[in-house]
């Protein structure tokens, strides 16, 4: 049994389709379907139902899936053990970030990881907490900085984080970046430029003002931060952000921002890893540099224990 097959296999089980499986491993759906059927052949086994929407695991695929991911996770351990020897961690680390928070952190994690893990590799890409959430369960991330997870038994879950949530405006003229404070009842009157369900700040939103007997006055429905940070400007309407998602504009001078109180909105930035896979000695030395770096980004606001 071949191992790169066997990975082949593995993934685009997980996904559910051979399109999605061959982004994730870079390599043309032809050559991964070939290959996915050279292993059928050799275990005499249909592994996978085809149809129009994807791919379904039969039995022996279920099986093989359970076997495929124990024997894919002891040889990321002993290349790891391997590369211990020569005194150094290995391996590959697949980290998925909120766009609010990854330009802040994607510099100074990057150039920790360097120094700290030498010898590993690392992959960040930005996401929304819904598809990255996704990610860890179908293994094309390793670790993830997801807002408000709901309790789940596919994911390990430790906080990070927590994020005072704030009003922001477009600013007409010259004025304090950080204006007086609006009541929450207040601002479910202004017209709101806010991501679709299921996205969590918009939970977090949705759920404290019914808390108080009120819901937004939604005037645009729109994901990606820098997308409504764009209408915000423009005089679409107003966003209920992290104070850190200024950091992803180019124009930070052009919002005004208002704390919200009555009550104070917060979202709790958590570190996720899927619970059915084992974590490495490498993602585990990420996990503690994640919570290093964001410390010293964050400061007070990171949780370090």
């Amino acid at each position: 049994m071949d191992l790169k097959q066997l990975e082949y296999f593995v993934r685009v089980a997980e996904l559910g389709s051979f399109t999605r499986a061959a982004g994730v491993l870079n390599i043309a759906q032809p050559a991964l379907s070939r290959q996915v059927r050279l292993l059928e052949v050799e275990l005499r086994q249909n592994l996978l139902l085809r149809n129009g929407r994807g791919v379904t695991t039969t039995e022996a695929g279920k099986l093989l899936l359970e076997h495929g991911r124990g024997i894919l996770h002891q040889v990321a351990r002993a290349r790891e053990d391997l590369g211990r020897v020569s005194g150094a961690l290995a391996g590959r680390v697949a980290l998925g970030l909120p766009p609010s928070i990854a330009k802040m952190l994607t510099v100074p994690l990057t150039r920790a990881f360097r120094k700290r893990l030498p010898n590993a590799a690392l992959s960040i890409s930005e996401g929304l907490t819904i598809s990255m959430q996704e990610g860890l369960l179908t293994g094309r991330l390793d670790i993830a900085l997801l807002y408000n997870p709901q309790p789940s038994p596919d994911l390990e879950t430790r906080p990070l984080m927590d994020e005072e949530l704030l009003l922001i405006g477009p600013r007409r003229a010259r004025g304090k970046a950080i204006a007086e404070a609006i009541s929450l009842r207040e601002a479910s009157t202004l017209p709101l430029v806010i991501p679709s369900r299921p996205n969590a700040i918009r939970m977090v939103v949705e759920t404290e003002m019914a808390g108080i007997g009120c819901k937004p006055e939604i005037s645009l429905e729109i994901d990606g931060v820098a997308a409504i940070l764009d209408l915000v400007a423009d005089g679409a309407g107003y966003a209920i952000l992290p104070k850190y998602a200024l950091a992803t504009t180019t124009r930070p001078e052009a919002y005004v921002a208002r704390p919200i109180v009555k009550p104070h909105l917060v979202s709790r930035l958590a570190l996720a890893t899927a619970a059915g896979r084992t974590t490495t000695m490498t993602q585990q030395a990420m996990l503690e540099l994640i919570q290093q770096v964001a410390s010293d980004v964050f400061g007070p606001t990171a949780h370090t224990a």
